[in-house]
């Protein structure tokens, strides 16, 4: 006879989708101590935790797709920071300036994000199953052409129009590039962000209702089955890293331009690993994800970014105890994710096996 445990009161619909619900909870918990530990008000938050959500939301949302799709978390979505900081320099090479400036920033990067996301969709599909380790290679390698290109070919291979934006030694780009008559453009329309964000959530919920979004989600389920019944898998696949570079990058130039300034070298370092961190903390996994899941992890990944370095000064007397803490956290949350997965995956064996 097997002991009695209330655990098999529960549903199994209910218990499948209580682990989605851990991370939330958890972030949740640690979000209410960090407000009560950093005495900061509510206007305050809401002021912060708006421009974050603004500013981020569209390179989290970048990730529904390739999920939808099977292919797990995209972290080579930092390829389309990257392109967009290309685009920059290149406007800014260009003495390039106001509207017109900003017009060949959106379509330089849109170009780029789009010939890069094909390159990253065809090496993804000649890597299947193991797509995420890939990305972030990919990533890194992105990164380190990025740095050569701008830190070494600029002044020495390359010879830009604009010389004010190399460094005193003739070779290199200087490591800020302002950006605020574009942050002043942008001021004139306030609601123009927030637009469009909702624009890019709608979109992605839009698509995933049509013909295409069927075929993606049927490749996400069973790529095999889906080319049985005629599907073109790898192009399904293609489209969606494409789709996911593109609006990583339109969503990464609203970021600088919200800041009013660019970091040349090191402005889309860690955004891959920030971004899967806020997505999964809204209870997202990784073969299911929605836009409520992107919009519930911004909300809380960011508001524990803004009060972890002020409760670790309350608490502790030292803000770095914070920063270390919200790095810790962006990394564990990704673990967090992985190991409930795995637990989901095994216990969806058993059942089937059963």
């Amino acid at each position: 006879m097997k002991p009695f445990s209330l655990t098999a009161l529960i549903p199994k619909k209910i218990k499948h989708n209580s682990s989605r619900f851990i991370v939330p909870m958890l972030f949740s918990v640690l979000c209410l101590i960090g407000f009560l530990g950093a005495d900061v008000s509510l206007g305050f938050l809401k002021r912060e935790l708006s421009f974050r959500l603004v500013a981020n939301g569209m390179t989290v949302l970048a990730l529904l797709i390739p999920i939808y799709a099977g292919m797990g978390l995209n972290f080579s979505l930092v390829v389309g920071a990257i392109v967009s900081q290309a685009a920059v320099i290149f406007a800014t090479d260009r003495l390039l300036e106001g509207g017109a400036g900003l017009l060949t920033c959106v379509l330089v990067s849109a170009l780029l994000s789009i010939i890069a996301g094909g390159l990253i969709g065809l090496v993804l599909n000649r890597s299947r199953g193991r797509e995420m380790i890939t990305s972030i290679v990919i990533g890194f390698v992105g990164s380190s052409l990025y740095q050569l290109i701008f830190m070494v070919g600029y002044g020495t291979v390359i010879h830009p129009k604009n010389e004010a934006i190399l460094l005193s030694s003739g070779k290199g780009i200087r490591n800020m590039i302002d950006l605020y008559p574009y942050k002043l453009l942008l001021d004139q329309f306030p609601w123009l962000p927030y637009a469009l964000t909702l624009a890019c959530a709608l979109f992605i919920f839009y698509i995933m209702h049509t013909r295409l979004g069927a075929k993606i989600q049927a490749v996400g389920q069973d790529y095999s089955l889906a080319q049985a019944q005629g599907i073109d898998a790898d192009r399904m696949r293609l489209v969606a890293i494409i789709l996911s570079t593109l609006f990583a990058g339109q969503g990464h130039l609203l970021y600088m331009f919200s800041m009013g300034n660019m970091n040349v070298y090191s402005g889309h370092l860690n955004l891959d690993v920030f971004a899967c961190a806020a997505l999964l903390a809204g209870g997202a996994t990784l073969k299911q994800a929605s836009v409520v899941n992107a919009f519930i992890g911004l909300i809380l990944f960011h508001t524990l970014f803004i009060v972890s370095p002020l409760a670790a000064q309350n608490f502790f007397s030292n803000v770095a105890i914070g920063e270390y803490f919200r790095s810790f956290v962006a990394y564990g949350v990704i673990v967090a994710a992985f190991i409930i997965n795995l637990r989901c995956a095994k216990q969806q064996a058993v059942e089937i096996e059963a």
